[in-house]
């Protein structure tokens, strides 16, 4: 294991400028009538999310707000791992681990590193602050490209020595969503305190499962029938990055355009959109810097290895009797993809002390409502 590196995102102007070069000459085809967002990405919008991308944003102006916050890069057991920290106010922060998931980046959680680590800059109180670290998964953003697909249980155990061995707190809490609520479970299981470092877990998706998690009332049943529909309307992307994403590589790494409609594709189905208008929830800014992130640093494909791992290494759930037993902190955000199941079923998983009900919010939480997310993990530490 190597000492941490200072890390500074400087792109290549070349990149950016093929990255420009492809956007520019992508021949556009066509959309059923009517066709909205059923169908997939909307092209109108796709025409003129693009046409900005050429005529207004600007890489260098998020590249330059990503680099307002200390980065650098540590080799875990040969896997090079990127992450941001920013140490927190107060006499005693503690050491807050943010890991993100697909199709997101570090960047999701730009507009919350601040207000987390500084409460008093924003009309907190300083001795509310963590000491918060984000780093980019493996195969995704500044971190390294795994040589194989790995699954989240892997990655829990790196992000661990990281918190652990690399930085060394002797305690902390794990917080995600999507592939983060994954990895943060597992911290929470295999790292967990008393044994483990892991004082408690806080998610805003149902990652993790346990045998022992089948429907039983009626209330329950209800939620297996609703999630059971989602996954066949929504799941189609699941099914190919885990079964062949390296198939779907060969076109997406070569159509900037094309990664974007996958990527805002899912930003629009998965999030607390109003009047069908995505840019009622993200700005152009927002929803291209994100895309830009998987560009800038050839990740799709690598990323997308991340479906094919959990599958590879089996990283499917608990076993029967067993369960996740360090607190557990749970943001019910009702637009997610997954939702929350009825807290009856959440607990035959997880031992969970802290519930909310979010009255709004998807699935990109820290983007998408901060001061919620914020705030509900503050909550959520103090009552530790």
């Amino acid at each position: 294991m190597s000492a941490p590196q200072p890390f500074l995102i400087d792109v290549p102007q070349a990149r950016l400028d093929r990255i420009r070069t492809r956007v520019a000459e992508y021949e556009w085809h066509e959309m059923p009538e009517n066709g909205g967002w059923d169908f997939g990405a909307n092209m109108d919008y796709m025409k003129d999310l693009c046409a900005y991308w050429l005529n207004a944003y600007d890489w260098r102006k998020w590249e330059r707000e990503l680099n307002r916050f200390p980065q650098f890069t540590a080799d875990i057991d040969g896997q090079m791992v990127h992450y941001i920290i920013e140490k927190g106010s107060g006499n005693n922060p503690k050491a807050l681990l943010l890991s993100h998931g697909w199709p997101g980046s570090v960047f999701e959680f730009l507009h919350v590193i601040e207000p987390l680590a500084h409460p008093e800059r924003f009309g907190g109180n300083a001795d509310d602050g963590f000491d918060v670290i984000a780093p980019s998964l493996p195969g995704y953003g500044f971190s390294g490209k795994p040589k194989r697909p790995i699954g989240p249980r892997r990655i829990a155990a790196y992000f661990n020595r990281l918190v652990t061995d690399v930085l060394g707190y002797q305690a902390y809490i794990a917080q995600g969503g999507d592939w983060g609520s994954a990895i943060s479970g597992w911290i929470g299981y295999d790292h967990g305190a008393p044994k483990g470092k892991c004082a408690a877990i806080h998610l805003n998706m149902y990652g993790v499962r346990s045998a022992d998690a089948v429907p039983s009332t009626p209330e329950e049943k209800q939620f297996a029938q609703r999630a059971a529909g989602v996954q066949k309307r929504e799941m189609g992307y699941y099914q190919e990055q885990s079964t062949k994403p390296q198939t779907l590589s060969y076109g997406m790494m070569d159509s900037p355009v094309g990664v974007c409609a996958w990527i805002v594709e899912k930003f629009y189905g998965w999030s607390d959109i109003k009047n069908g208008n995505i840019e009622s929830v993200y700005s152009k800014d927002q929803l291209l810097t994100n895309v830009m992130i998987y560009l800038v640093t050839g990740t799709f494909n690598t990323a997308a290895w991340l479906y094919r791992g959990l599958f590879d290494d089996r990283d499917f759930g608990l076993a029967t009797g067993e369960r996740i037993k360090v607190p557990v902190g749970a943001a019910s955000f009702p637009k997610d993809l997954l939702p929350w199941p009825p807290r009856s079923l959440a607990e035959k998983t997880y031992n969970i002390t802290h519930w909310t009900e979010m009255g709004e919010g998807g699935h990109f939480a820290a983007l998408e409502k901060p001061e919620l997310f914020i705030a509900d993990i503050r909550k959520f530490a103090k009552s530790l």
